[in-house]
């Protein structure tokens, strides 16, 4: 098997979800601090269970990666000293920077799943149809 999900693997992939779902539900409750620091550490830790602690390490610290690695901890910098609407601006695009290598292989997993691949596709083929 190519890819080994390890029970340790699940609850890092169940810690992004509680950060992704408490950090979506910091920015509805108008910016909710709390919540927003919440979902960065559930976030950040399962990042770390899920790739391994030395590859997050790796990841950060790579040089190719430090623009996105600065902006992600100013970001969280500024959520942690009450600046949360400057702090998420910042995170979201020190993220954008640091994963933006994965988002062809995002892509396509998601082409993939079964009625949520066709959503993302069909805008595409509409306008593939009109510009015939």
């Amino acid at each position: 098997m190519a890819y080994e999900m390890t029970e340790i693997k699940k609850v890092g992939l169940g810690l992004i979800g509680f950060g992704i779902f408490f950090s979506f539900l910091g920015a509805i409750l108008f910016f909710d601090r709390g919540l927003l620091a919440l979902g960065n550490i559930f976030w950040l830790t399962g990042v770390a269970l899920l790739l391994g602690w030395n590859s997050t390490w790796k990841l950060f610290t790579s040089r190719a990666n430090y623009k996105g690695s600065a902006s992600f901890l100013l970001g969280l910098f500024f959520i942690f000293v009450r600046w949360p609407i400057v702090g998420m601006i910042f995170e979201i695009y020190g993220c954008a920077i640091l994963f933006g290598g994965f988002w062809s292989s995002i892509k396509v997993f998601l082409y993939q799943i079964p009625v949520l691949g066709w959503i993302i596709q069909y805008p595409f083929l509409v306008l593939d149809r009109m510009r015939r």
